[in-house]
């Protein structure tokens, strides 16, 4: 700890994964609320050409990120119109296919960052510009949330009555999409095209597990997000790992805490039972 209390580059890093994990682990508990983790996991993986390519051309990461976002989001709008496959197979075949061809051109031996510098980020390069392109993330985030904190409550809770409420589930979700594109965006270079989505998803997982009310849940997951920075700068700092995976590692593991601190309520009521009770429900 005192290693990075006395190295500007560390402070960086720690304050650039510490607003991240906050924005990405309250952003995750609407993701999660409305069934939409598996678009996490594609919107990242599915922007990996776009930053080799903008790794060839020499042009920021930042815009071929938010390029591979927007080709993919068309790509797979496109191939869920044919109703024969449906969404879910649309997805999963244009992510697969644009993670491949990311990974066939990062190999390419023009490619001046390494494969490993975009699938897992790079943390302790944070540069001044991506602080404030973290720092944007978390107003964006912060302020979205806040005003559609009403939409989304009745889209989540009862989303067959939202359209009398005023509410469109529907567009109520594009919105929150769009919101998650960006903060893949932003965070991609910081975490990596690959870790992202563990920010996005352990720490709101966490939370949901601890906190009973939406807003609990908010405030839970984005304080787990930056912990789980804090711990895996720190074990990265004194273990001399890779910053990303450790970040990821301490998401995941936070998760687990709160999942034997307090087991889902399946798990309960599954304790409670006798032995002849159990062997009864498992036939």
């Amino acid at each position: 700890m005192s290693e990075i209390l006395h190295s500007g580059l560390l402070q960086r890093a720690l304050l650039e994964v510490v607003i991240l994990g906050a924005a990405c682990g309250a952003l995750g508990v609407w993701l999660l609320h409305l069934r939409h983790a598996y678009a996490a996991e594609s919107l990242a993986h599915a922007m990996l050409p776009g930053l080799v390519l903008a790794s060839l051309a020499g042009v920021p990461l930042l815009l071929g990120a938010g390029g591979g976002v927007l080709v993919a989001a068309a790509l797979i709008a496109f191939a869920a119109r044919d109703t024969r496959v449906g969404s879910e197979i649309a997805v999963g075949v244009t992510v697969t296919t644009a993670f491949g061809l990311g990974a066939v051109l990062a190999l390419a031996p023009d490619v001046p960052a390494r494969l490993g510098d975009l699938l897992f980020g790079d943390l302790l390069g944070a540069s001044t510009g991506d602080l404030v392109a973290a720092c944007a993330l978390a107003a964006v985030v912060a302020v979205a949330l806040a005003a559609g904190h009403r939409n989304l409550c009745v889209a989540v809770l009862d989303p067959a009555a939202a359209p009398s409420l005023g509410v469109r589930p529907q567009r109520v979700e594009l919105a929150l999409l769009a919101l998650l594109a960006v903060a893949t965006v932003a965070a991609v270079q910081g975490l990596g095209n690959l870790l992202v989505f563990a920010l996005l998803v352990a720490p709101a997982a966490a939370a949901m597990r601890l906190g009973r009310s939406v807003r609990t849940q908010l405030l839970l997951a984005a304080a787990l997000g930056a912990g789980a920075g804090v711990v895996g700068l720190v074990v990265s700092a004194e273990l001399d790992i890779a910053a990303g995976a450790s970040v990821a590692l301490a998401a995941v593991a936070l998760y687990a805490v709160a999942a034997v601190a307090r087991p889902s309520a399946a798990t309960r009521a599954a304790a409670r039972r006798s032995p002849v009770e159990a062997l009864g429900a498992v036939r």
